[in-house]
């Protein structure tokens, strides 16, 4: 089968086309062609280097991908072929609690072969059922952008409608928070560096825009259209540059979720501004099958389709890459399989 392996860290030419023995699905697992997989920031920090570190062997990368099952190993009931899935960004979080190892168990990273790949055996307990409505691109955007905005504001972050969302950029997360939100009956503002974004975001339902180009200091515009009383919640991606603005954003009481470090690091909250603000600021990792299982309803309910900027062939993988790296898309880049 055709696949791309990460062999070294380094940069965007550290993805290879090569040749594999094409998996079989051993007991628990389901073997699923492949056919369109999306590309999200942490797979640049992958290539890079800057995510978990040197590749300790080659391994696929790309956590996020659709397919159908064409077989399955002894003792699975969950899945058969013909089935249309996308897997779990992790594999093993059904539901509950996230536990301590979970990092060095999600796809296309450290130890464990992503999805950029013809054929894939994963286990059979991480696949999630599409939407009806999808098509395999539009479900290769789900694993890891829409689980992790979904997370953010719905089990971690307990929005209720009425309640307004700031979300940060017009990538992959953003998109999907402001599109959810709308749903659930919220109100969103919404920042980019593009007056075409923010008109693109208004819409998709945005009521308040900011360039953050022509206004530095986005907050304060932030600020101003919530009548001085800040946001309740915040889709934090940009990292340590613009956590000091996220809490000066948020009305007392307010949620912030961590989710990137678009500005090369996380951030770190003054524990004393924070305190003073009663603000709940959490990571958020992504979220568990469950968590993927409830989103979908609500998506297949209000018949909700994602934005996909720009769509590759597998023979472009590393262009679209590229692309992403350049930050001129408008939701989720993805490429076919």
């Amino acid at each position: 089968m055709k696949a791309y392996e990460l062999q070294k860290t380094g940069g965007i030419d550290a993805w290879v086309k090569v040749e594999r023995p094409e998996p079989r699905p051993g007991p628990g697992q389901a073997l699923v062609r492949i056919r369109a997989v999306s590309l999200n920031y942490r797979d640049l920090l992958i290539v890079e280097g800057r995510y978990m570190g040197p590749t300790s062997r080659p391994i696929i990368p790309v956590s996020d991908g659709a397919g159908e099952v064409v077989a399955v190993g002894a003792g699975v009931t969950r899945v058969k072929p013909g089935d249309r899935v996308a897997p779990t960004f992790f594999q093993t979080w059904t539901s509950g609690e996230p536990t301590a190892d979970l990092r060095d168990k999600a796809l296309g990273a450290g130890s464990t072969d992503g999805v950029l790949a013809e054929y894939v055996a994963l286990d059979a307990e991480g696949l999630v059922h599409l939407p009806e409505h999808f098509s395999f691109e539009d479900g290769a955007t789900l694993p890891c952008a829409a689980v992790t905005a979904w997370n953010a504001l719905v089990p971690q972050g307990r929005l209720q409608a009425g309640q307004t969302v700031l979300a940060q950029g017009t990538g992959g997360v953003s998109i999907f928070a402001l599109q959810l939100a709308r749903l659930l009956g919220a109100r969103v503002i919404i920042t980019s560096s593009q007056d075409e974004k923010l008109e693109r975001a208004r819409a998709l339902g945005a009521e308040g825009t900011v360039n953050y180009k022509k206004n530095p200091d986005w907050e304060e515009k932030v600020l101003e259209l919530t009548g001085g009383k800040g946001v309740d919640h915040v889709i934090e991606v940009g990292g340590a540059q613009t956590l000091p603005k996220s809490i000066r954003a948020s009305r007392s009481g307010g949620h912030i979720a961590l989710i990137g470090l678009l500005s090369g690091s996380f951030g770190k909250p003054d524990p004393s501004v924070a305190e003073s603000k009663n603000l709940q600021i959490e990571n958020i990792f992504v979220g568990s099958r469950v968590m993927f299982e409830d989103m979908n309803r609500l998506i297949l309910q209000h018949r909700m389709k994602p934005v996909i900027d720009r769509t590759f062939p597998f023979e472009e993988a590393r262009e679209a890459l590229r692309y992403l790296r350049d930050g001129a898309h408008f939701g989720k880049v993805v490429i076919e399989v």
